[in-house]
């Protein structure tokens, strides 16, 4: 079994094409204990990348090549988003509104206070695991659906949108019996504690 321990401990990823603000913003990332590697440009990170490393990318705006900016757009259309806090000695306002439309979690000043930084950090890694969460959340709740029956599917759809049994029965053409048989298996099968658990569930299938 490989244990995926590495990828599951917040990593703060540090992209910045000064090496002095790598060194410092490191240092302060490890100093209450968190783990942190830097990069120099967006293409060094991607080549070095782990798109399943949990944690969050604190990322200058301006770089050389591809821009901050222009990379944190592009993550947030991804498959698999990030947790983005941006940074920069010249953050206007429309910069800063371009950044939080695109997801970004902050947008701070250089030089960078050291709490806001680690607050803004704080509130990156933990948005991350909640999205990794929801995301694994989502896989099982769909290898369940999958093993529902084409008709428990059909009984599925009907139930998430409010109709009762009696419903369900006459659309389907079906015994009122028969639909509470198939709708427990289907609840069971779907690991559902309540009908709005369920509409939950299915939200997530979308």
């Amino acid at each position: 079994m490989i244990d995926d321990r590495k990828n599951r401990r917040p990593t703060v990823i540090i992209i910045d094409d000064d090496q002095s603000v790598r060194e410092a913003l490191k240092g302060l990332f490890e100093s209450v204990g968190l783990s942190a590697e830097t990069h120099g440009s967006v293409k060094e990170f991607m080549a070095a990348d782990d798109p399943e490393k949990a944690g969050c990318i604190v990322l200058d705006i301006r770089l050389p090549g591809q821009s901050g900016l222009e990379f944190q757009e592009e993550l947030a259309k991804s498959n698999l988003p990030r947790s983005v806090v941006l940074i920069s000695a010249h953050v206007d306002v429309s910069m800063a509104v371009r950044a939080m439309k695109a997801g970004a979690i902050d947008v701070l000043s250089k030089p960078v206070r050291e709490q806001d930084l680690l607050e803004a950090v704080n509130r990156a890694i933990a948005c991350d695991a909640a999205r990794r969460e929801e995301k694994t959340l989502n896989a099982a709740t769909r290898s369940r659906f999958l093993t529902l029956t084409e008709r428990e599917r059909q009984i599925m759809a009907l139930v998430i949108v409010g109709k009762l049994n009696k419903q369900i029965a006459a659309e389907l053409q079906l015994a009122e019996p028969t639909v509470k048989l198939h709708r427990g298996h289907m609840m069971r099968k779907m690991k559902a504690t309540s009908v709005a658990h369920l509409v939950k569930m299915a939200d997530g299938l979308l």
